[in-house]
C-alpha cells in the first residue's frame, strides 16, 4: 500500500518500479543470494530486491551492505547482520527513503527456472528445449522427433 500511494502521489519513478515489482506474481518474483547483491552494491548505497533475499555458503566473507528486500532467510538475515549491515523491509525503506535515492534496484535472473528450460518445442531445428522425458531411450527419442515432418 505505501509504495501504492508513493507511485500516485509522487513523480518517482523508483517508487513507480517498486510497486510495478510488487504486483507481480511469486513465479516472476525471483529471489537473490547475498552473494549477487554484494555484486551490485557499492559504498553508501541500498540495495532494493522486491523478491526473497537467500544464503549463499559459497561466499566466505560477506561485505557491509544494507539491504531492503520482501523477505530474508534466516541464514541470510544473520550473515549480513553479522557482517555490519542492515536488513530492512520495504516499507521502512519507504520512510527513510521514499525518492530512492542512493538505492540501487535489483532483481534475480528471470530465466533460472527449471521450468523454462522446458518451455518451446524440443527437437525442432535450432531448439535447445529440454525434453521432459529422462535418459536416452525410446521415449526420448520419438519426442526429440516432434517438429521434424
Amino acid at each position: 500500500k505505501t509504495y501504492e500511494q508513493l507511485a500516485r502521489r509522487t513523480e518517482s519513478a523508483f517508487a513507480k518500479r517498486v510497486h510495478h515489482r510488487l504486483q507481480l506474481t511469486r513465479v516472476n518474483r525471483h529471489p537473490l543470494s547475498i552473494a549477487s547483491i554484494a555484486r551490485f552494491v557499492k559504498d553508501n548505497e541500498t540495495a532494493v530486491v522486491v523478491a526473497p533475499v537467500t544464503n549463499d555458503e559459497r561466499m566466505i566473507v560477506v561485505p557491509k551492505m544494507r539491504v531492503a528486500a520482501l523477505r530474508f532467510t534466516e541464514a541470510a538475515r544473520a550473515r549480513i547482520e553479522k557482517a555490519g549491515g542492515e536488513c530492512l523491509t520495504l516499507d521502512q525503506l519507504a520512510v527513510q527513503c521514499p525518492t530512492g535515492k542512493q538505492c540501487v534496484l535489483v532483481r534475480g535472473k528471470m530465466h533460472s527456472r527449471e521450468a523454462r528450460k522446458h518451455f518451446g518445442i524440443p527437437g525442432a531445428k535450432r531448439s535447445h528445449v529440454k525434453p521432459y522425458v529422462a535418459g536416452h531411450g525410446k521415449n526420448r527419442k520419438k519426442e526429440m522427433s516432434h517438429g521434424q515432418h
